[in-house]
């Protein structure tokens, strides 16, 4: 799948055998996996669609613990008994919290090498709840090299965030920023001292 991350499975020795190992074999191994190989300016498409292979089930914990952390004191995200007395019934979700998961949600096909410029045209069809499972999508509307930056391009997504009942609850635009193949920055994880 393309920009998603990948990873090596390493078998772990026996006590006998490890104790045996030299140090300096492990960290001069070649079977580490890259920590991404993806995506780059050349690897969107208009018209390409990705969604995220994992949800994210919102907690009672996430919803007042963001709402406080960022001074939302809106009564619908952080008092149930409140919440009650409204139409939902019960706490919404946090709408900056919901922009937030499924971005990150989509991450890993979208940014993972570059950074955001910006969210537009944001809209909550429909309430989440505490406790419901979150899912993204993107499709990619526009590509193009940027004209400030040579190396870099600008990527225009619609995403989405909904339910596993297939319910909309999030529609948004995204851009970001993503270097070409050729002029991403090398990343390598580190490798322990012995």
């Amino acid at each position: 799948m393309r920009g998603c991350v990948r990873w090596t499975s390493l078998s772990q020795p026996s006590l006998s055998s490890r104790s045996r190992r030299r140090p300096d074999r492990l960290a001069k191994a070649s079977s580490i996996a890259p920590v991404t190989d993806g995506p780059y300016l050349e690897d969107f498409k208009v018209g390409d669609v990705s969604r995220s292979s994992a949800g994210r089930t919102i907690t009672q914990a996430d919803n007042i613990w963001f709402s406080l952390l960022t001074n939302n004191q809106n009564p619908i995200h952080i008092d149930a008994h409140y919440a009650s007395t409204t139409e939902f019934k019960r706490p919404l979700v946090n709408s900056v919290f919901t922009i937030g998961v499924v971005t990150g949600l989509m991450v890993p096909h979208t940014s993972q090498n570059g950074f955001a410029l910006g969210w537009d045209d944001v809209k909550l069809p429909n309430p989440l709840f505490e406790g419901d499972t979150l899912y993204a999508d993107s499709e990619v509307l526009d590509t193009r090299e940027s004209r400030s930056r040579k190396g870099w391009g600008i990527v225009k997504v619609r995403q989405r965030g909904f339910k596993p009942d297939g319910t909309v609850v999030l529609v948004m635009t995204r851009s970001f920023m993503v270097p070409t193949r050729a002029a991403a920055p090398r990343r390598e994880p580190p490798s322990p001292r012995d």
